[in-house]
């Protein structure tokens, strides 16, 4: 994989104990980045920095669906450090279930955490990155959020509402040297299809024309590229990694 220069950057990555959130944090490790892994499984947490063993690699035991966790934890890593780099990748797939038998609970749960996490996460990272006029923010949306997936209606609008999200924040900042881009991938080799029936990751695979899901380090290198300085013109966009599922 082609090597990216992140030294002296600080990344935040959401959802950065394990799956796309704890390999984007190796390789931005590998980089030369100084990274702070926000998940609300302390236990896989401790187990990843254990693994990692690199004094680069920080944690904070953080629920993004929290705006008062979010905001403390934002101020006590500002206070050290320039934040240059946010990757808003936690969120959950919840149940599958037609529409009008969706549980008002797991809808709402599956909205505050993929959506509103990410809001949360930008509305108060971004006001740092103004101040050193620099900063970059990949939002890991889903082809699911192009296209609607039946029986994930909750997941497909709360990803659809986070490429919405990245349009309008990359254009507010357009003046600025921040770029927001989100990616959307199809289903991937992640402990997310273990939320899914059988049946429904079964369906997700059938509409992959490359035929497999997609591979976490496929998407890792796509996130690198977005992460650094060469990435200096594409904001508000929306990278497809899905296999030829969707092809606009």
């Amino acid at each position: 994989m082609h090597q990216f220069d992140l030294k002296n950057k600080t990344a935040v990555i959401t959802g950065g104990a394990q799956g796309f959130g704890l390999d984007i944090a190796k390789k931005f490790l590998n980089s030369g980045s100084k990274v702070f892994i926000w998940d609300i499984d302390e236990k896989e947490l401790l187990k990843a920095t254990k693994d990692i063993n690199n004094t680069n690699l920080n944690f904070n035991i953080v629920d993004v669906s929290n705006f008062d966790q979010v905001k403390k934890t934002v101020s006590e890593i500002s206070s050290n450090n320039k934040i240059d780099i946010l990757i808003n990748n936690a969120g959950i797939t919840g149940p599958t279930a037609e529409l009008w038998n969706y549980n008002v609970k797991d809808w709402n749960s599956i909205l505050d955490i993929n959506l509103n996490g990410t809001f949360y996460c930008c509305k108060l990272i971004v006001p740092h990155m103004i101040k050193n006029n620099y900063g970059r923010i990949i939002n890991i949306a889903s082809v699911a959020g192009k296209d609607g997936n039946a029986n994930a209606s909750a997941y497909s609008s709360a990803k659809a509402g986070v490429i919405g999200l990245t349009k309008s924040l990359g254009k507010e900042l357009a003046k600025y040297d921040i770029a927001v881009n989100a990616i959307t991938p199809a289903g991937a080799n992640t402990k997310l299809l273990d939320q899914m029936s059988k049946e429904h990751v079964q369906w997700m695979l059938s509409k992959v024309p490359r035929g497999r899901f997609l591979e976490i380090k496929e998407l890792t290198s796509l996130v690198c590229w977005l992460a650094s300085e060469e990435n200096s013109f594409s904001t508000a966009a929306v990278f497809d990694i899905s296999g030829g599922r969707s092809t606009y």
